[in-house]
């Protein structure tokens, strides 16, 4: 551990929002910088392989270097990039996608396609951590300590002004409230606010009742127990369980908790690009979720699978599809793979992948291979887990055509991308 400062010059970007430097050959990982910029750090962990730094002072800023746009930026860990110009932020997280693709050995198309949108107040989903005396905010960049805010210029407005309103009351709650999630639609003409504790709650159907009477914006209130898992224990609730969300052009069903795209500005956009140009006889649409990518294809295909083993996002799914040619699968991808192998069902001619961040896994993409599917679509929201699998995908049975980095996330490291497959 150094306890004086030390110079560094700055890299390149990684993955986690970082810029690497070297020190004596070792690598120095430095938050809240920018590819060639020269600072005074001072080393804050130092293990075997690699240390973390802390800058003191920016000696040489990049020219890409900004202000922030919000007071917090730095303190509270939500953020990572508000000291980049937006044409930057593209263009560092097209280079650790491209990085990490390469490093596993994936042969890419020569262009890594953008695909970004309005860069502040975008998200349409927040969860606040409260503290004891009731104030709202997010975990600090440093620490789980939590950051009281004021603002959160990412989020919809409705959100934050809505957090804030709620937390007085908070001080009434018949158990104490450690976090909170609150999700709205592009207009706004929907609220939902979940809010969840640890132990039982005596009396609280009267206390939700009398918050959502203060707070009429709030279209949906619900408690739950536990930290909002995939099958959570409700203890109560009051107004509407769902709200209505349009995208692509289409009408769904978004219950408490679903899981669904949190860029409200980039919804239209992003689904064409995934979901744009195909037609068959049968789709299938794997971590289905609400149906975000399954409902369009049923205008596209004679008939659609969509499977999804959340308990909140499968009750959005069967009603979304409800009188169209998609079949809601209540189960889990792998199960659902697995009993294919067996039954030998028709083979799509179209696959969509959207799974969670750990990817899919050296046995899904195995039955993935055994399908020969002519087309595949994968959506990944991380970039290693994504390396992982196209490598064992297109060492075996597909090719990748084209890579699309979508910046669904604004502001901080976090990207989404589309890899579309062709077999070969």
């Amino acid at each position: 551990m150094s306890a004086e400062a030390v110079r560094l010059t700055l890299d390149k970007p990684v993955y986690g929002g970082d810029c690497l430097a070297r020190l004596d050959r070792k690598a120095v990982f430095v938050p809240l910088t920018l590819p060639g910029e020269t600072v005074s750090a001072r080393i804050v962990e130092s293990r075997k392989g690699f240390s973390r730094a802390e800058v003191e002072a920016v000696l040489t800023p990049s020219p890409d270097r900004i202000a922030p746009a919000c007071p917090h930026f730095g303190a509270c860990g939500g953020c990572h990039l508000q000291h980049a110009s937006y044409p930057a932020q593209l263009a560092l997280k097209r280079q650790v996608l491209r990085d990490t693709l390469t490093r596993a050995g994936v042969a890419l198309p020569a262009n890594i396609d953008t695909l970004a949108g309005e860069p502040w107040g975008y998200r349409n989903r927040i969860r606040l951590a409260v503290t004891p005396t009731s104030e709202m905010g997010y975990r600090g960049r440093k620490s789980h300590e939590i950051i009281p805010i004021t603002k959160c210029p990412i989020a919809a407005p409705l959100l934050v002004e809505t957090a804030l309103q709620l937390a007085p009351l908070l001080a009434g709650a018949p158990a104490p409230i450690p976090e909170l999630e609150l999700f709205t639609n592009p207009g706004g003409s929907g609220l939902l606010v979940t809010l969840f504790c640890s132990t039982e709650a005596a009396n609280a159907g009267l206390w939700l009742a009398d918050v959502a009477a203060r707070l009429p914006r709030i279209t949906g209130l619900r408690l739950h127990m536990g930290d909002g898992g995939l099958n959570p224990r409700i203890l109560a609730q009051t107004g509407a369980s769902a709200l209505a969300y349009s995208a692509g052009g289409f009408p769904y069903r978004v219950e408490h908790g679903a899981f669904f795209q949190v860029n409200r500005f980039l919804a239209d956009r992003f689904v064409a690009a995934v979901t744009g140009g195909h037609h068959g006889q049968l789709a299938w649409d794997l971590y289905a979720g609400v149906g975000l990518f399954a409902r369009p294809l049923t205008a596209q295909f004679g008939q659609v699978l969509a499977v999804e083993s959340a308990e909140a996002s499968f009750a959005g799914l069967r009603e979304n599809l409800a009188g169209t040619s998609g079949t809601a699968i209540g189960s889990t991808t792998l199960d659902f793979l697995r009993r294919n192998r067996v039954q030998r069902e028709a083979r799509p001619d179209l696959i969509v992948l959207d799974p969670p961040r750990a990817g899919l896994g050296e046995q899904t993409c195995t039955l993935l291979n055994a399908i020969h599917a002519p087309r595949m679509t994968y959506v990944s929201c991380d970039p290693a887990t994504l390396a992982r699998d196209l490598h064992q995908l297109t060492q075996e049975r597909f090719r990748l055509d084209a890579v699309t980095m979508v910046d669904m996330f604004p502001q901080t490291y976090h990207l989404e991308t589309i890899a579309t497959l062709t077999r070969c």
